[in-house]
């Protein structure tokens, strides 16, 4: 049910009340909302009085991208909260208010986008309405009993979290059977495959850094990772640390780096004991579930593969689909003993929750040239429906990870991801970077093009 909520602006000495900005269970961003005497928030410009009439064709598109704006500036709140005595105005600027600003812009462009779609797109002053500001001490009204309820009133970081709802999640058996299109592996193709044996975390290494996408930043993920292989990956991580690091793998040459968001029994909320690396203003909440993990490398039916280079970066999926508009987005869901049903953009209930199943199928067709690249994705892209490399790259061993998971029954599960993601399915995504030795992959790469089956 959607809450509507007046939120106190304050300008100088005057306050002046915005009204009409559309949250869906949203926490409150501010004690100040509460009627609380609060150190600092977050005011930002309300971009819904900005707005032209809406069509009725862009409303659904805009309203989702209005309550994103009020759940951006609820976790820079949080984020605010937590990081008082930090690092003075710079830090703020610089960490808090600066990202938000980013993030509030995508969305304001989006907004208007959806809207030129149907009507003239309108002018919007998109850097103006992005830029906010942090207030010193106010104390307002408190919100209308229909406001959605605070943090302080309902228990804090523990009810913070927005989403999954209902209709992320399906039954398996409602999910129709996938047909396979890749092509059969013809002569000159590559059919063997490589088993990865890294076990489950068993060590418990876990952590919200991502040395991919933000190397060098502390928690850049803002979500937990699960991680086998390499022992040391953080954000600290250089080429030299993971090759010199050891590995949960029994080739002891893998000292590869797999890693992937948790998923979280969201029925155990509170008085959960947090694992170590976990952050709690990430808002992420419930119990970390332990995945079996099976890890494959296996070939493509049009060609022989050659080796990965050392330090190869790879990600499949988009931790930010729901946002992005789900063009990167690579879920794939399934149950066990329904492996013919893959769901996309669900979250599939299993029978008696046994058996929930992550996919994550890594894309395998190199540029020939590079580790990475400056969006991480094109220097290593997926090929066709039916298994083939675009021309102009070199097909090398397809990665497949594979999570199996007991869960709850019924909707009552969710993979970590951003805050403003709202735990949506398509937001699965899987990274990898390779620190097999060289000798390791050549083992690898002879076992495939030999069409073997090999651990």
């Amino acid at each position: 049910m959607r809450k509507r909520w007046t939120i106190g602006l304050v300008v100088g000495a005057a306050a002046a009340v915005i009204t009409g900005t559309t949250l869906v269970g949203v926490s409150a961003a501010s004690d100040t909302a509460a009627g609380k005497s609060s150190p600092a928030t977050i005011v930002c410009p309300d971009v819904r009085t900005a707005l032209p009439a809406v069509p009725a064709r862009a409303k659904d598109e805009v309203e989702r991208n209005l309550t994103l704006l009020g759940t951006q500036i609820d976790e820079a709140n949080k984020r605010l909260a937590s990081s008082q005595g930090q690092g003075g105005k710079n830090f703020v600027q610089n960490a808090i208010l600066g990202p938000l600003a980013d993030k509030r812009k995508s969305t304001i462009d989006r907004i208007a986008i959806a809207i030129g779609r149907a009507a003239p797109t309108p002018a919007l002053d998109a850097q103006k309405l992005a830029t906010c500001q942090v207030q010193a001490a106010a104390t307002t009204a408190a919100p209308s009993s229909s406001a959605a309820p605070s943090a302080s009133a309902s228990g804090g970081h523990d009810h913070a979290q927005t989403g999954p709802v209902a209709s992320d999640f399906i039954a398996i058996r409602k999910v129709p059977v996938t047909r396979d299109t890749v092509a059969r592996t013809t002569r000159r193709g590559s059919a063997g495959v490589f088993s990865a044996r890294c076990g489950n975390n068993e060590n418990g290494h876990f952590n919200s850094d991502n040395v991919i996408v933000a190397p060098g930043v502390g928690n850049g993920a803002h979500h937990l990772h699960d991680y086998v292989g390499n022992t040391t990956t953080s954000f600290k991580s250089t080429d030299d640390s993971l090759a010199r690091s050891g590995t949960t793998c029994r080739d002891r040459g893998d000292k590869s780096t797999y890693y992937w968001p948790v998923t979280r029994d969201i029925t155990k909320k509170k008085n959960q004991k947090r694992v170590a690396g976990e952050l709690k203003e990430d808002l992420n909440v419930g119990k970390v579930l332990r995945p079996t993990v099976k890890i494959q490398y296996s070939g493509n039916p049009f060609s022989k593969v050659v080796a990965m280079p050392r330090f190869l970066r790879v990600l499949t999926g988009d931790a930010k689909a729901f946002t992005n508009g789900g063009g990167n987005a690579h879920a794939k869901f399934t149950c066990s003993g329904f492996t013919n049903r893959i769901s996309t953009d669900k979250y599939t209930l299993c029978p008696d929750g046994r058996g929930f199943t992550r996919i994550a199928e890594f894309p395998s067709c190199w540029d020939g040239k590079n580790v990475d690249s400056s969006n991480h994705r094109t220097h290593i892209v997926f090929p066709d429906a039916r298994g083939k490399c675009p021309a102009g790259t070199k097909a090398v061993p397809k990665l497949t990870i594979t999570l199996t998971y007991n869960v709850p029954t019924g909707p009552s599960f969710a993979i970590d991801g951003f805050p403003e993601q709202q735990h949506k399915p398509i937001n699965e995504h899987n990274d990898f970077i390779n620190v097999m030795s060289n000798s390791s992959m050549r083992f690898v790469v002879d076992c495939i093009n030999r069409g073997r089956r090999c651990s």
